[in-house]
């Protein structure tokens, strides 16, 4: 009687195993992807990723969730981006600015460069002809690149009105801790940078370690930056952009058949991003000025002098801060545009 038992018992369990082995790995796999970013909490950013995970969730009949960590809670970009490496291993995402996507490849510094690009127009279509460039560079440190975005285009918010480029040389200015090639830079061109982390920040205006914070507009208004910083220099100095990437390993841990779901509902928040920055801006120029925010506009003589300094500060970045290649790539765009008949 025992060995029928134990034979019955031992037959059950080769059919549960088999039974276990015939499901699709798709539909006994549930993977969650942690992903940290810089976006304040309930920010737009914040939302659009939020929507992106309720997308995976759907697409792939739960299969793949996204958990975001907002507001950099989990550290600074260089510390988000160790916690992705294979040595460590607690995060599989990030939405990355330059500061951490710098940490991976450099090349994305091309869009750091001050007063280098003019418009929208201009900056989209320098960005279309370098993007396969910079997801090919970053894919190749062991990363999957599931969307670029742009977050608006940076501007200079100061304790004290900035009206010349020797106002700006003379403002003590935010500038990435840990970037020390481009404070370096900074240095060598006359400025006054003060490496201090993001989160810092908006600590530095109110404590007088900084007098400048370069920002988009939205994101100075989410972080309440113009309180402490209530000029604002209207010049476009760089977009912004920044990319979610996610680690090889996690992304081989979603089944071939969900990973162009992922994909889609990524593109489909790259589309909301580089869409949605331009209104974001503006709205947040309306409600800061409401509040005491005062907008500086060059004179048509400032302005020029703004842009011819700045080609020569630019050109000093080739291969000291952005790679010759990306440079290159990024200047021949440029003029490319500018002598086209949609300049």
């Amino acid at each position: 009687m025992l060995f029928r038992v134990s034979r019955f018992v031992g037959v059950a369990a080769l059919a549960i195993t088999a039974l276990i082995m015939s499901v699709p790995v798709s539909a006994r796999t549930a993977v969650t992807i942690k992903l940290a970013t810089f976006a304040p909490a309930n920010s737009a950013w914040h939302k659009a990723l939020l929507d992106m995970g309720d997308a995976w969730t759907r697409a792939t009949a739960g299969r793949v969730a996204l958990r975001v960590y907002p507001g950099g809670t989990l550290g600074t970009e260089a510390s988000t981006v160790k916690m992705m490496s294979p040595a460590v291993g607690e995060l599989q995402a990030a939405l990355l600015l330059p500061p951490g996507l710098g940490r991976i490849d450099s090349g994305i510094d091309v869009f750091g460069m001050p007063f280098f690009l003019e418009s929208d127009a201009e900056m989209l279509a320098v960005f279309a002809a370098v993007r396969p460039m910079l997801t090919q560079r970053i894919e190749a440190q062991g990363y999957k690149v599931l969307h670029w975005g742009n977050a608006g285009w940076v501007q200079l918010f100061s304790k004290r009105e900035i009206r010349t480029l020797a106002d700006l040389k003379a403002a003590k200015l935010y500038t990435t801790e840990g970037d020390d090639k481009t404070v370096q830079w900074y240095k060598d061109n006359g400025f006054q940078p003060v490496p201090l982390s993001f989160n810092d920040m908006v600590g530095g205006l109110k404590r007088g370690m900084i007098d400048a914070a370069p920002s988009p507009a939205y994101g100075a208004s989410m972080l309440q930056i113009f309180r402490d910083a209530p000029f604002l220099l209207d010049v476009k100095v760089a977009p912004l952009f920044g990319a979610t990437v996610l680690t090889n390993d996690a992304w081989g841990r979603i089944d071939a058949a969900d990973q162009p779901k992922v994909l889609a509902a990524a593109q489909a928040l790259e589309t909301r991003f580089l869409s949605e920055a331009p209104k974001l801006d503006a709205d947040a120029v309306r409600t800061m000025s409401v509040r005491g925010l005062k907008v500086t506009r060059l004179t048509p003589d400032a302005s020029a002098e703004f842009r011819k300094t700045a080609e020569a500060l630019v050109a000093s970045m080739r291969g000291t801060v952005v790679p010759p290649d990306v440079y290159d790539a990024a200047l021949k765009a440029r003029d490319a545009f500018r002598n086209s008949k949609d300049h």
